[in-house]
């Protein structure tokens, strides 16, 4: 399978939790990881190469500074944000398939049936964090102009189809989109993933495949009790930590905090901050 992960350095702790949570709970695949980083060090992709060996490959990915040359800034959001809408002209032109993830994810069962989602000619395969009522999705597609999307998609896991890709989403298509609703966009790249892509993603469910951990006492209402721990453990393959919140924080209080910690521990990776 390959992978892309998009990063500066101050999330590579946490990415190597991710990618050992990966291989953890994915025994028997093979993974091709393609990295694109700011600020990385020698030694960190070093470190992260000898990390993804046993399992497969690490493959830094250059960043052409062309590809930017017309590519507006959004308030304190960098070039990086540009990164996983462009992944399809940064990857190399013989990849026709890749998954994406956020390093703040915590992969806990198998991945290969997300991988192989029939996309049914959509661009990627992404879920929709709807909540108890889904205000957020209609709020969304208000405030970027998409009243035809089905919902408003969370950008940290996706499915991308790359050849789809090349052919539809052009940089300055999305420079230019950046650029005209720079005063609306609160998270710039997912904004804009919804804001021209919306209606050309295919749904998949988020409690499988992003799993909010925020969100379980939800989960487990609309479901009518049925989404509880046990489920989640059983049917749950990808957990995301959405928020500013994070389960490597010594403050952090969530519901799956005892489970991230036990498998960063487990994996030799127990830097918890402040």
């Amino acid at each position: 399978m390959n992978i892309l992960v998009t990063l500066d350095r101050n999330y590579l702790h946490p990415l190597r939790v991710m990618l050992g949570s990966l291989y953890l709970n994915n025994p028997g695949e093979a993974f091709d990881v393609y990295l694109v980083g700011d600020g990385l060090t020698a030694e960190d992709l070093a470190s992260l190469e000898a990390l993804c060996a046993p399992h497969g490959a690490l493959h830094p990915v250059a960043v052409p500074e062309d590809l930017f040359a017309g590519a507006p800034v959004v308030r304190y959001y960098s070039r990086a944000m540009y990164y996983r809408l462009l992944s399809a002209q940064l990857l190399p032109p013989t990849l026709d398939r890749v998954l994406y993830l956020d390093p703040d994810i915590l992969v806990i069962g198998p991945v290969r049936p997300l991988y192989d989602t029939d996309l049914q000619g959509a661009l990627m395969a992404a879920s929709i964090h709807r909540g108890l009522t889904d205000i957020s999705s209609r709020v969304n597609r208000l405030r970027l102009d998409t009243p035809e999307a089905e919902g408003y998609f969370n950008s940290g896991v996706l499915v991308m189809d790359l050849d789809a890709m090349r052919h539809r989403m052009a940089p300055e298509e999305i420079f230019t989109y950046a650029r005209e609703h720079a005063d609306v966009l609160i998270l710039p790249d997912q904004d804009i993933l919804n804001g021209l892509y919306g209606t050309e993603l295919f749904p998949v469910d988020e409690t499988l495949w992003n799993y909010d951990a925020r969100r379980f006492d939800a989960y487990r209402l609309m479901s009518q009790g049925e989404k509880d721990m046990d489920w989640v453990v059983t049917h749950t393959a990808i957990l995301h930590f959405c928020g500013k919140n994070k389960p490597w924080r010594k403050s952090y209080r969530g519901r799956f905090s005892a489970l991230y910690k036990y498998i960063q521990r487990l994996l030799g990776e127990d830097r918890s901050q402040a």
